[in-house]
């Protein structure tokens, strides 16, 4: 109650402000919206006192920070995302403030949505996901997450997407700018290098200069400079000794001096550690100081916070520049103005139809076909009158859980119901395993006993069953997919792989659909006839689990990371404890540029699924790709085009991909990597041309600074990384 009486008076009194101040004297140029945008900020920062002005700076709630009441100017009011508007909490503690009207759409993951391959997806995910944002009244949802998939151990890798900079550079740009037509801000995290969650609070990572700028920074840069991103949050973890929140080379060199880029970074809840240099390197809003992002809470006021009253005091005494200051509110104010006191942005909308179709859409888009053994799918239900559904996720919530991400969903259907709607009473459930509880303290185990119990109870229904379809995987508890920890094993938890091993003696046909934001060893790849990789695809996912299985959609998803064989095959655990997780201390990226697929192709390394993977239930024919010329001289272009035909009977979608290769280098590059891709629908017999375009700087490498050599370069055109269709060679003279 104090929490909704707060945000009313705090409106009345902003209100009554206004009105008075223009009744008085009419309305001051940072009121009037026809006024330009920094003519309304340095009008407002003149008004403004010192005291106002650091006020701006740290939260004054769990999720809001101040405004200037005695000018009219309202409060910044977030919200976690990215996959949906989380449930409101309390005022001053991690509680749900247990609303009856905050039950949102839950969006598919990240993971889900880069594995569209599909920019317009990103677009319509943003715009819907801010729709619900903005009918909330935030200002600003805390994503979209573009770090870097390094490890499959990550507990917060279904936050993001994947493990190619360009991919996710792509993706991330349309989702910005979707969210922001709404008037809410995009807060791009977590900026930067926060590839994992063991020891997140002060791991201090060292990674070079070319690794930095070639693969962890790229997608930051093009939500800064092409998606024009309003707010960034910075990370946990430390750089070369220096908190992400507080790091010149992060914040100032490179965010606000070199990228040129006028939004603000706030810290993520409880980044910040220190009062002069989250000042002076270029922090902006301070969240959540004194907590771990989580659950701990301290006993202190707001007023306490590094950018609080130690911070006026560093202010009034010199130690800190005013124009320090200013820039923050200036920062602060742009923000605001763009997002709460933008008259024309719209009302938004909140768990509509069209919301719920969008995700089906992205879901249908995302999920990837990763073995599909003599057709086995789609299930034909001519073919099949018993079909047992085995799994904990097929009923799963998993929409609960995660950390931060968490969502209270106001619908949510599940596998099992998905497919009993396609296949009716033909369909029945066996869990199969248990998870359990798991606490973000400590982990609830589940005895022996009952694993075995349901295990056998799945194994007897199972013979009487025509078809299996095993939905299992991870989920959103604590070493598993979630804020906080890392998975602790590469396998599948909780006897899954022991009960897949007893379906399988019953030599029936087995559709295995993994549900993760991560890769999982598969021992058991050869016991089942399919494999679909559905993610995490929140309030549609039973609809388009079903859609795809039922052959209602061709699936067309491309994996947006490899899937190693066994974990030792992974670039980050192939040095030992210091490259991955560290010493505790401190963590080498010993692998440098070579993450992903980068290190598979480099060091012959067959993965399980490569990079970009996805099968269909229709085929394609590639031609030899075309070249309009052999030579690529500076500031020219080349254009790659290939026909692209669906030699198959369905209508389907083929994510054509374009690597290149550097044939000769001064310094060590992968075999090849990814610059362009498109997405490309062909009914049966169709043929359509994919053209793409080649310029200098498709072909740059970062040594103190960004460079091209001349020399020979090799295209690769492929339907992955792995199945490459064609090649071509030019020049760059």
């Amino acid at each position: 109650m104090y929490f909704t009486m707060k945000r009313f008076f705090t409106s009345m009194v902003m209100t009554l402000s206004v009105t008075i101040g223009v009744m008085a004297q009419g309305l001051p140029p940072y009121m009037d919206d026809s006024k330009p945008l920094e003519t309304r900020v340095k009008d407002a920062l003149s008004r403004m006192t010192l005291e106002e002005k650091v006020a701006l700076c740290h939260a004054q709630s769990k999720f809001s920070s101040a405004g200037v009441p005695r000018l009219g100017i309202p409060e910044i009011w977030m919200s976690d995302g990215p996959h949906g508007v989380r449930a409101e909490i309390n005022w001053n503690n991690w509680g749900h403030a247990e609303w009856t009207n905050d039950s949102c759409t839950a969006f598919p993951a990240l993971t889900c949505l880069a594995a569209t391959w599909n920019p317009q997806m990103s677009l319509l995910y943003g715009r819907m996901v801010g729709e619900e944002a903005r009918y909330r009244s935030k200002d600003i949802l805390l994503g979209p997450g573009v770090n870097i998939y390094r490890t499959p151990l990550n507990g917060r890798n279904f936050e993001y997407m994947g493990e190619d900079p360009y991919l996710a550079s792509v993706m991330v740009v349309p989702y910005v700018q979707g969210l922001q037509s709404n008037g809410v801000a995009a807060c791009v995290k977590h900026y930067a290098l926060n590839n994992q969650e063991r020891w997140r609070g002060h791991i201090d990572v060292q990674v070079s200069d070319r690794a930095l700028r070639e693969i962890y920074l790229p997608a930051f840069k093009a939500a800064a400079t092409e998606g024009g991103a309003w707010s960034f949050m910075g990370s946990y973890n430390k750089f070369r000794g220096e908190h992400a929140c507080s790091n010149k080379i992060l914040l100032r060199d490179i965010l606000k001096d070199e990228w040129q880029w006028d939004g603000v970074v706030v810290t993520d809840w409880g980044g910040c550690h220190d009062t002069y240099t989250s000042a002076m390197h270029g922090l902006d809003i301070e969240m959540g100081t004194g907590t771990n992002g989580l659950t701990s809470e301290a006993e202190f006021t707001y007023d306490d916070y590094y950018l609080g009253k130690e911070y006026r005091k560093m202010l009034k005494e010199g130690k800190i520049p005013m124009s320090v200051l200013d820039e923050q509110a200036s920062r602060i104010l742009r923000l605001i103005f763009r997002t709460s006191m933008n008259p024309r942005h719209p009302y938004g909308r909140f768990t509509c139809q069209d919301h719920y179709d969008a995700c089906r859409q992205i879901a249908d888009e995302g999920i990837v076909l990763l073995k599909n053994e003599g057709g086995l799918l789609p299930i034909d239900a001519n073919r099949y009158n018993r079909i047992l559904v085995v799994g904990e996720n097929g009923t799963k919530s998993l929409t609960e859980g995660g950390g931060s991400s968490e969502l209270k969903v106001k619908r949510e259907i599940s596998p099992l119901e998905g497919l009993q709607a396609v296949y009716g009473s033909k369909v029945t459930y066996a869990q199969g395993y248990q998870s359990g509880r798991f606490l973000y303290a400590r982990e609830d185990a589940v005895d022996e006993a009952t694993q075995q119990r349901l295990r056998r109870e799945a194994v007897e229904k199972a013979r009487e069953a025509d078809l299996i379809v095993f939905v299992g995987g991870l989920n959103k508890n604590y070493l598993q997919d979630c804020e906080g920890g890392d998975r602790i094993q590469y396998g599948l938890p909780f006897g899954q792989e022991e009960l897949i091993d007893e379906l399988a003696t019953l030599k029936k046909p087995i559709v295995m659909v993994l549900l993760t934001g991560n890769a999982v060893a598969m021992p058991w790849l050869k016991k089942v006839g399919a494999v679909v990789q559905g993610w995490y695809i929140g309030s549609e996912a039973g609809e388009a689990l079903a859609d795809v299985l039922s052959g209602a959609v061709n699936p067309s998803g491309k994996l947006p990371f490899t899937f190693p064989v066994k974990l030792e095959d992974n670039a980050a655990h192939s040095f030992g404890q210091l490259a991955y997780p560290g010493d505790s201390i401190r963590e080498e990226y010993m692998e440098d540029i070579l993450v992903g697929y980068r290190w598979h192709d480099t060091k012959k390394i067959a993965p399980q699924f490569a990079f970009g993977h996805g099968l269909s239930y229709t085929t394609f024919k590639y031609s030899k790709p075309v070249l309009s010329s052999k030579q690529l001289s500076a500031g020219g272009k080349i254009t790659v085009s290939v026909d692209v035909t669906n030699t198959g009977s369905r209508e389907g979608k083929e994510v054509v991909q374009l690597y290149i290769g550097d044939d000769k280098c001064s310094v060590l590059r992968p075999v090849k990597e990814l610059k362009h891709f498109h997405k490309v629908s062909l009914k049966p017999g169709e043929t359509k041309e994919v053209s793409f375009v080649i310029t200098p700087d498709d072909l740059q490498f970062y040594d103190g600074g960004w460079k091209t050599e001349p020399g020979s370069f090799t295209v690769h055109i492929g339907s992955s990384s792995r199945d490459i269709r064609g090649k071509a060679q030019f020049r760059l003279l």
